[in-house]
């Protein structure tokens, strides 16, 4: 299994913007799903995750009520819309499976953005948010 982050690019504070995780194989509907981020200097920071059957989600508070996470499984990918873009959220996306949480059935409330959670991460995609 891998998995490809697409979508990424230059946005205006305020502004909106969609990524896309596609995976290479229909196993990872088997699994949940995070997003992760990385700015230069700092450390790796999830950002929100789905369950396997995408009735799950969770985010990171800094990123809740601005960005939205979902999956379409007939299409091996999981998404990630950024709305409200703010130039704290520059940085590299990058999408992961959860590897710790057996069929990637989570529970309501469950915080599943521990990066040591995860395996399969995708080689990233850049978001720079500036005027």
């Amino acid at each position: 299994l891998y998995l490809v982050e697409s979508g990424g690019g230059l946005v205006r504070p305020g502004g909106s913007l969609g990524l896309s995780c596609v995976a290479s194989e229909f196993t990872v509907d088997h699994y949940a799903v995070g997003w992760f981020r990385q700015a230069p200097g700092k450390e790796r920071q999830g950002v929100a995750c789905i369950s396997s059957g995408g009735g799950v989600t969770f985010y990171a508070d800094s990123v809740k009520g601005r960005f939205a996470i979902s999956r379409d499984n007939a299409w091996r990918t999981v998404y990630l819309h950024i709305n409200s873009a703010e130039p704290e959220d520059t940085a590299s996306y990058y999408c992961a499976a959860n590897v710790a949480v057996v069929g990637g059935d989570l529970r309501h409330g469950d915080n599943c953005l521990d990066p040591g959670d995860y395996g399969y991460w995708g080689q990233g995609t850049q978001v720079t948010v500036s005027s």
